[in-house]
């Protein structure tokens, strides 16, 4: 009875972290389906070592080999191992279903309480980090985080260099930054505002060439 527990248990607990937290906050299907495939294959794989006799070096073996997996052919990021771990600890947890039977759901509602919270869009809503490739290179550290302070609109700012190219006049930047208050929309505006501007003026001056144009043939026909 507690096993058929800790099996549904463990199948809402996935469905709420890969559909309801992860997938509707960062809208990759690729890893919903990691992770979903994963906590099931921990869990059937937990199931059946607790039903035969092995040795505990080779389950040990078995989940730190499952704890390093990583797609080489695509980049994740720090918040998504975070979901790949809470998956495998999920279908873990299902597996064993420690005694008494309350353990497994209490254990796993905490597990998606404190995901549901650390990954909240309310959380550090102003705090951001890029990689960035600046046009020029700085080699005053100072000067740096005032440009990327100008930049951002940020109030405090942490870069790291990660390359210098003196040949073309650029360096890549990993930039930590804290947006002021209210000037998040003018980070947004600006480009745009930017833009619009500059394709007035390019109208202005196609403009100004049309009717240089139609200035010197009527000039030329008066002759």
């Amino acid at each position: 009875m507690s096993l058929i527990i800790a099996i549904a248990t463990d199948l809402i607990a996935i469905t709420i972290l890969a559909y309801v937290l992860y997938f509707r906050r960062h809208r990759r299907k690729d890893l919903l389906l990691s992770y979903v495939a994963l906590n099931i294959g921990v869990l059937a794989v937990t199931v059946a070592l607790g039903s035969v006799e092995v040795g505990i070096g080779l389950g040990m073996g078995l989940f730190g080999i499952l704890s390093i997996i990583r797609l080489r052919s695509d980049q994740i990021t720090q918040q998504e191992i975070a979901y790949y771990f809470t998956s495998l600890a999920l279908g873990l947890l299902a597996g064993l279903h420690p005694e008494p039977m309350w353990i497994t759901p209490a254990l796993s509602a905490l597990v998606l309480t404190a995901m549901a919270v650390l990954d909240s869009p309310l959380v550090a809503p102003t705090t951001h980090r890029l990689t960035l490739t600046v046009d020029r290179a700085i080699i005053d550290h100072d000067e740096l985080v005032s440009y990327l302070k100008d930049l951002f609109h940020a109030q405090h700012v942490r870069a790291e260099v990660l390359d210098i190219d003196q040949v073309r006049d650029t360096m890549l930047v990993d930039v930590r930054y804290k947006v002021k208050p209210g000037a998040a929309a003018t980070c947004v505006d600006q480009p745009a505002r930017a833009s619009r501007e500059s394709i007035g003026a390019s109208r202005a001056v196609d403009t100004g060439r049309n009717h240089t144009v139609h200035a010197t043939a009527h000039q030329g026909a008066v002759r």
